[in-house]
């Protein structure tokens, strides 16, 4: 194995890549990769030219294969290849010569007896038809490939359910793309136009807010594109960020809520349970759904879960909620709190899946009877329930001391996060001032 491809792989195994300027005069040409138009039958390898000292022109380098031909996928060739090609290109970047640690031997052979400097392949061009240049380039790679590159590099650095937003996001941007510009095959191709006509598309038939949640997942998937050299520019963080009005589920009136909390006492006192968490102990739908039999400490009144914004976060079990739970000290630790049928069992679906099953069984069973329209949903009990224990604890103490109370009970990070909170809501109401009017 040659001294400068142990080097690269030295840094493969040891280092990140560093970002640099590119010099307005190089003695190397940008280190590309050759995919063999996606045949994996055929070598794919990393090749790159290197100014020599005595002629002073770019000569074409020995081809890097490393071990990329040992794998038999695609995103994987292109993930070790693209490493490799990091890894030189800042090695190149810090004055490492191929010259001075090995000169280029067009007659060596590789480990199979081929010519590690063969002819550039068709789909490699001269740049400028220059004669006495061998800088070289090759085609973008295909749309799909490059995206499904992307998300095999996500799959260990976002959480199971952003990865499928991108996944969900990625399909229905290349279809309307396959459609409305179906000559464009490869990612380099994309333009800042097309993707303002695809989000313009997304706006007229939802929301700001959806365009907005589409701008931003395919704004990160381009950056890696961008990051990984596959594209020269994400051009998607020039794009503007529409204003939206946010959705915010209304509080019940008491006569509604206590009217709700008797009929499901009768007819589905499992989803009453599943209410009075979210009422209760003021966790989001989604964060109900994910508990399970471990995640309670009965012996100090707690539950352990995953909340929004932390990996793990504990909060007190009121005594009002304790007193509502069945005996689960010897059911199963690792089964689901919440099933469709019962209090701890195996429920093999995603989290979104569970939160939006209990999400439709409300719909279904109250909504539809108290005949409540779309301003309510599950998040109108959390936002219910926090108001009235604001408006408690001001009953006996200054609104700075009943903010700092509440905020252990809620959750929030912040006091400014909490002030927002409730401003949202709607919590803080003015008392009377008919004497200013006077």
């Amino acid at each position: 194995m040659s001294i400068f491809l142990d080097a690269i792989r030295i840094e493969h195994e040891s280092e990140h890549v560093l970002e640099h300027d590119l010099s307005t005069k190089k003695n190397f040409s940008t280190p590309k990769i050759y995919t063999a138009k996606g045949d994996l039958s055929k070598r794919w390898y990393v090749y790159f030219s290197f100014r020599d000292p005595v002629t002073k022109k770019l000569v074409r380098m020995k081809n890097i294969y490393g071990k990329a031909n040992n794998y038999t996928t695609k995103a994987d060739r292109l993930a070790i290849l693209s490493s490799y090609r990091s890894n030189l290109l800042k090695l190149l970047k810090e004055g490492y010569s191929p010259f001075e640690n090995e000169p280029p031997d067009k007659s060596e052979k590789d480990g199979n007896g081929e010519n590690t400097v063969a002819e550039p392949p068709k789909e490699i061009i001269v740049q400028d038809g220059a004669a006495d240049r061998s800088e070289t380039q090759t085609k973008g790679m295909p749309l799909q490939e490059a995206f499904d590159f992307v998300l095999k590099l996500k799959r260990n650095q976002v959480k199971r359910r952003t990865l499928q937003d991108y996944g969900h996001k990625t399909k229905t941007f290349l279809k309307w793309l396959s459609e409305e510009y179906p000559n464009i095959v490869t990612v380099d191709q994309l333009t800042k136009k097309m993707v303002m006509e695809f989000l313009n598309h997304i706006v007229m038939k939802s929301t700001p807010r959806n365009r907005n949640n589409f701008r931003l997942a395919l704004g990160t998937l381009l950056q890696t594109l961008e990051n990984n050299e596959l594209i020269k520019l994400n051009f998607i963080k020039s794009i503007a960020v529409l204003n939206s009005v946010p959705v915010r589920n209304k509080t019940f009136s008491l006569k509604v809520e206590t009217d709700i909390f008797a009929y499901l006492e009768k007819e589905d006192p499992l989803l009453l349970l599943y209410i009075k968490f979210v009422a209760y102990n003021f966790l989001r739908p989604i964060e109900v759904s994910r508990l399970r039999i471990r995640d309670f400490n009965l012996n100090d009144s707690t539950i352990t879960f995953q909340a929004k914004n932390s990996i793990l976060k504990k909060k007190t079990v009121p005594q009002i909620l304790l007193d509502e739970l069945p005996d689960i000290s010897q059911m199963n630790p690792d089964h689901l709190f919440f099933t469709p049928d019962k209090i701890g069992g195996v429920w093999a679906t995603a989290e979104t899946n569970r939160r939006n099953y209990f999400s439709k069984r409300f719909k279904e069973k109250v909504k539809k009877h108290f005949d409540l329209n779309e301003d309510y949903g599950l998040y109108s009990f959390r936002h219910t329930y926090i108001t009235k224990i604001y408006r408690m604890l001001l009953k006996d103490s200054s609104p700075f001391e009943a903010k700092s109370r509440l905020m252990l009970i809620t959750g929030h990070k912040s006091m400014s996060a909490l002030e927002k909170y409730l401003r949202d809501i709607d919590a803080e109401l003015a008392k009377d001032y008919s004497d200013l009017l006077k």
